[in-house]
């Protein structure tokens, strides 16, 4: 019984750590839960500031690295060059050396067959000039030898040294990969913080409207900022009894989950053409607006209360958007357009995370702060979570 009670235990944590949205403690109930949140977005963007820079620092380093080992291969590769020259000019003085040994050693061996060395050796007039002319013969055949001897060192040399640049080279090469990745790494990195930030100063900034939103709320019902109270209280949200589709036809065309590296919050649903109406899924009260973002657009979400839970539903790339924050909206209220292709980067447009027409629609358990990953409702109501679902009106719903 133990044994099984520390095997639940242990998969109760690893199913949480697990979760992709495990990053927040819990739903903002209240105003002071929302002034928490505001609090803790702030000191996430001044730790994400310290790594940006440690990241530029260490960027920097390897930059540096990577130009000294480049510096090192291009010396290592004139170094190999002027063995290589060296390597011919000794193998060029080596046969003109073999050559000139070789006329000698026939020329003694001329003289000595035919008596010309004898000849040579008593012509001389004195002791000392025969001493002189045996030294003479010795000296030059000894030259041409030791001459020879030490441009076959020489070569042994350069060849040795031909493959110590190689190495030299081979190795610098592999710390330039090395180098090269890392600072690959370190942009992935800084990129990720870069967005981050964009991302968390755009939560901020929400954070900040919604805090100041229900304490004008609080302050126009009890007179005063009451951080206890609660966010139903706080907010004339209707109530539905269920959903609907945000288009009257469409296909899903990407599901939630992990995609590309990242994770995709919501369905997106195709086949319609830019400038279709979206309505909203359900009643309630637009909470948040993010305009033209990087990635995502236009990008627009309403808090809705369904069977007595809270939730947000969020519809991003749209083309243009007819509501603003804290208007109450039904099901009938076409809250915007389709976008997605004219508002793309790649056709000239803002949007770096869409190519085409299309509906990032989804639902999140609780209202919304800023925050949407950690509450991602998989399978939003009305839809299967797969790929290819067709659907031909507002209330068509899969077997």
């Amino acid at each position: 019984m133990k044994t099984f009670r520390k095997i639940f235990a242990i998969l109760v944590v690893l199913s949480f750590l697990i979760s992709p949205f495990n990053t927040y403690a819990k739903e903002a109930e209240t105003l002071g839960d929302l002034k928490n949140e505001l609090a803790r977005l702030k000191q996430e963007k001044s730790n994400n500031e310290a790594n940006k820079r440690n990241t530029q620092g260490e960027i920097a380093q390897r930059q540096n690295d990577i130009s000294k080992a480049e510096t090192e291969i291009s010396q290592a590769e004139t170094d190999i060059n002027s063995a290589e020259e060296e390597i011919n000019n000794s193998n060029e003085k080596i046969v003109g050396l073999r050559e000139e040994t070789d006329k000698l050693l026939v020329f003694l061996q001329e003289m000595k067959s035919n008596n010309s060395y004898v000849e040579y050796l008593f012509g001389s007039n004195s002791m000392t000039d025969l001493v002189m002319r045996l030294k003479a013969i010795e000296q030059i055949a000894d030259y041409n030898q030791n001459k020879l001897k030490e441009l076959e060192n020489l070569i042994k040399s350069n060849e040795q040294l031909k493959v110590d640049l190689k190495n030299k080279q081979d190795d610098l090469n592999n710390k330039i990969a090395i180098y090269q990745d890392k600072i690959k790494n370190l942009y992935g990195n800084l990129e990720a913080y870069d967005k981050f930030d964009l991302d968390i100063d755009t939560k901020i900034k929400v954070a900040q409207s919604q805090v100041n939103h229900y304490a004008a709320k609080s302050r126009e019902i009890f007179k005063y900022e009451k951080d206890d109270a609660t966010l139903t209280e706080l907010s004339i949200t209707p109530y539905n009894g269920g959903w609907l589709k945000p288009l009257k036809k469409g296909v899903t065309t990407s599901t939630i989950g992990t995609r590309w590296g990242s994770y995709h919050n919501a369905l997106d649903i195709g086949g319609n053409a830019e400038g279709t109406p979206v309505f909203a899924a359900a009643a309630g009260r637009v909470s948040g607006f993010i305009s033209h973002y990087k990635c995502g657009g236009n990008m627009l979400y309403i808090d809705v209360v369904v069977g007595g839970k809270q939730y947000t539903t969020y519809y991003y790339h749209l083309l243009k958007v007819n509501v603003k924050v804290g208007d109450t909206v039904n099901q009938n209220t076409v809250i915007g357009t389709v976008g997605g292709y004219s508002t793309s980067t790649s056709h000239g447009g803002y949007d770096s995370c869409t190519t085409g027409a299309h509906l990032h629609y989804g639902v999140a358990r609780g209202f919304f702060t800023g925050t949407i990953n950690r509450n991602t409702v998989l399978t939003p109501p009305g839809f299967p979570n797969t790929k290819g679902y067709r659907f031909n009106s507002r209330t068509d719903y899969y077997g």
